[in-house]
């Protein structure tokens, strides 16, 4: 990676912009995955292929269910699974055509419209939450999302840009994903220009927020500048990272771009390869988005050592903080004092918007393999090792536990175990989806160099000022052929 990174700096002063100073990154290793990492992927795959609808293709947000609604986003890491699951041999590459066909044909089918019910989406942009067996927004509360939509098109340019063969269901996966894309108006979503609304209601409007700082909305802004048709100004981009004041910083001896909940660190690397292209901001800092996710995997595993607020089982190997469920929304005793418990909710550790209750989300660290596998590997090793018989099941971990949670209460979910703490009932889509996508990623690049093959991304990227590594070197790696699982 090292060499990659100086020849980013060497190829920005040839573009008569000012050197960027020696990039500082600690040597990534590359331990061999354990064969936990085998089993774990093909149930998190499992839970995709399983629990999706047969009629339509649209994924639930979590399973098991007793709400019957697809999360879009869900649905986006789904796509990217399938073609996972061919080249590990887990169904044939015309199994996953077709599931991803019937997918994508049901997206574009649905109705789009102003109206308050029954409708998927507006402008092109999907709401966040989608009835499973109709498609049309689940209720009232539920937004019209651009990061949402953002994470569903990560999985459908994904789907345009691996079935590259020349038939003709492939050839209808490649028109729908760009059909899908095409049709976003960005620029509707700027509702306080030249930022990115986070969403909108039919009837409050605007949600009164836009993607600021650094977190998932990342992926939102590429897509936005990367579209061929409904395009938002590059200004946007300089916009959004002068936004990042508040989260530049050191924590626990990591000085880096936080965002508290580890997922900001993830989503958007799941589809791209951020290792050594580097936008204004990272060039004056001297390192790239990359090295800036392994520094927040670190200091959120220093933080579980230090574990200042008491926690049960925090650690060297026991941590993870990002969104996920949890026991119950309640101010309890522990240790003395009253501390807030919470069901569904970003947890995370930093300087900033950070919330800890204890409960830890294996996806946290699972997910972040490709940064640091050197402590990931063994986290995810001793989880297994030491709760698996409460936390891993069908579909791999269950979404997150609470050792510290020990109270005769109602519970929102999950369940209690005795001598052990609070344990989720379920899987949640966005948390499985990072999972099996970084384990790809790190096994060899498979995500990554399939999204380099994308036009749009490779756009948006350039129009946000990215330059150098992959993007200088033609970067249009073909993806591997397909292989056995090992």
């Amino acid at each position: 990676m090292l060499p990659l990174l100086f020849a980013a700096a060497l190829l920005g002063a040839c573009h008569g912009e000012p050197e960027a100073p020696p990039v500082a990154v600690t040597p990534l290793l590359r331990p061999q995955l354990t064969p936990l990492f085998d089993d774990i992927e093909r149930r998190t795959f499992d839970y995709f292929w399983d629990t999706a609808d047969p009629d339509n293709g649209l994924i639930p947000d979590r399973y098991p269910y007793t709400e019957a609604f697809s999360s879009v986003a869900a649905v986006g890491f789904g796509l990217t699974a399938y073609g996972i699951g061919v080249e590990r041999g887990y169904v044939t590459r015309e199994q996953a055509a077709q599931r991803t066909l019937l997918t994508l044909r049901t997206l574009e089918g649905l109705p789009q419209g102003s109206r308050n019910e029954g409708m998927a989406g507006y402008r092109g942009f999907f709401y966040h939450f989608i009835d499973m067996k109709t498609g049309a927004r689940f209720d009232e509360w539920v937004e019209l999302s651009s990061v949402d939509t953002a994470l569903l098109l990560g999985g459908v340019l994904f789907a345009q840009s691996y079935f590259d063969a020349p038939s003709a269901d492939e050839a209808e996966i490649r028109r729908l994903a760009d059909t899908l894309y095409r049709r976003v108006e960005w620029p509707w979503m700027q509702a306080r220009p030249p930022l990115i609304s986070m969403g909108w209601y039919p009837k409050q409007g605007y949600i009164p927020f836009d993607w600021e700082g650094y977190n998932e909305g990342m992926l939102v802004y590429v897509l936005a500048l990367g579209s061929p048709t409904q395009a938002i100004g590059s200004d946007a981009w300089a916009a959004w990272t002068k936004t990042y004041a508040r989260a530049w910083g050191t924590f626990h001896e990591q000085e880096y771009l936080g965002f508290a909940p580890q997922f900001g660190h993830q989503y958007s690397h799941v589809w791209i390869d951020f290792r050594g292209i580097r936008d204004a901001y990272m060039r004056e800092r001297g390192f790239d988005y990359f090295e800036n996710s392994r520094r927040a995997t670190y200091a959120q595993r220093a933080y579980a050592i230090a574990n200042p607020m008491g926690w049960k089982l925090y650690g060297e190997n026991i941590w993870g903080l990002t969104a996920s469920d949890g026991p119950q929304g309640a101010n309890l005793d522990y240790g003395g004092g009253l501390r807030e418990f919470r069901h569904y909710s970003a947890r995370g550790a930093g300087l900033a918007d950070a919330f800890d209750d204890g409960t830890i989300a294996p996806t946290a660290a699972a997910a972040s393999l490709p940064f640091a596998p050197e402590i990931v590997i063994p986290a995810v090793e001793e989880m297994h090792r030491l709760y698996g018989a409460q936390i891993y099941s069908k579909y791999g971990f269950l979404d997150a536990f609470n050792p510290s949670f020990n109270y005769d209460i109602p519970l929102k979910s999950g369940q209690l175990i005795p001598n052990f703490g609070w344990v989720a009932s379920d899987y949640i889509g966005i948390d499985q989806g990072p999972i099996i996508a970084m384990i790809e990623n790190y096994r060899d690049d498979f995500v990554w160099n399939v999204m380099k093959k994308n036009p749009y991304i490779r756009k948006g990227l350039e129009r946000a000022g990215f330059t150098g590594g992959w993007l200088e070197e033609g970067g249009s790696a073909k993806a591997p052929a397909a292989k056995k699982a090992k």
